[in-house]
């Protein structure tokens, strides 16, 4: 794309940003008493006759300003590996896969489960397709779909990074080991919370430039009093804090963490990272209305709705 569609583009996406709810928006909606209240004043936000805010619908936007930008696919990684575990589980299961898919994804979802059925893993996009054989035989083989869930979560950290790195984007780059991070810390303290044995840990754990995986394996061998150790000792010591208290903090802050680098593309006037942020934003936004939903319906009290919330681009 060139550089005068991409300015275009960010230009269009600019003006979308004035639709996403503000902190104050966020602070009547946490206020509101009914659900009814609720949904006037995002719809006020909205604007009258806007659509719903979905993330098929933002991913069609952004692949209407920029259908040839490969970079933007990184963003739906996670949903195209979540969706090839649901259709390995759902053949073996002799279960029909779509009420398990996630969308907006990179895959054909059509076509999806017939190419698993036939072993055709020529059908699929390159950077799925030797996963798909791997975790195929892995799960029909051994019936472990623990052991194939975790194998295929890893495989997608190794293809964000490897996607990420031949974008040349820093921002892509970035987004890739952060969000490897995240995985990794959670898995490992899953682990070490489980107390699994080497074998499982080091087919669950990707590894970064930020968190070396043999380091990260010793760690949660030892405990997860080991691992916190471990963590503390790196950047990534306050994270590691969060994580002690409670699993639920450490979300927030992986979240959140991966807000602040997309407010870096804010300024920004050229290039793919603008759109990339505007569909982070839109997660973080929707994100933060399930939790308040979930609260309401739920009774928590107004303060601790305000805590859980995520931090918001506008």
């Amino acid at each position: 794309m060139s550089t005068i569609k991409y300015a275009n583009a960010v230009a269009a996406i600019r003006a979308m940003e004035n639709s996403l709810l503000s902190r104050s928006d966020l602070d009547q909606l946490i206020n509101a008493a009914t659900k009814s209240e609720r949904e006037n004043i995002v719809a006020s936000k909205r604007g009258s006759g806007a659509e719903e805010l979905t993330l098929e619908g933002v991913w069609e936007t952004l692949r209407g300003y920029a259908p040839d930008c490969k970079e933007l696919e990184i963003l739906l990684f996670k949903n195209d590996f979540h969706n090839l575990k649901a259709a390995l589980k759902s053949m073996i299961a002799g279960k029909e896969p779509q009420g398990y898919y996630i969308r907006p994804t990179n895959l054909d979802l059509d076509a999806l489960y017939p190419a698993l059925s036939a072993k055709e893993y020529e059908q699929l996009p390159e950077y799925i397709r030797g996963t798909a054989e791997e975790a195929y035989e892995l799960l029909t083989r051994t019936l472990d779909g623990q052991l194939a869930d975790s194998l295929v979560d890893t495989a997608c950290m190794q293809a964000m990074q490897k996607a990420a790195d031949k974008s040349g984007s820093a921002f892509m780059k970035k987004y890739a080991q952060l969000t490897t991070v995240c995985a990794d810390i959670k898995t490992a303290y899953r682990c070490s919370r489980m107390k699994k044995q080497r074998s499982f840990i080091e087919t669950a754990i990707c590894g970064s430039d930020d968190l070396d995986r043999d380091s990260l394996v010793r760690a949660s061998l030892g405990g997860t009093e080991g691992l916190l150790g471990y963590l503390e000792s790196t950047s990534y010591g306050d994270a590691a804090k969060l994580l002690a208290e409670s699993p639920a903090k450490f979300e927030k802050w992986c979240d959140d963490v991966i807000m602040e680098l997309a407010e870096t593309a804010r300024m920004e006037a050229f290039g793919a990272d603008p759109l990339a942020a505007y569909y982070i934003a839109a997660e973080a936004e929707l994100k933060n209305l399930r939790i308040i939903g979930v609260c309401k319906e739920s009774g928590t009290d107004r303060e601790t709705i305000t805590e859980r919330m995520r931090k918001l681009y506008v």
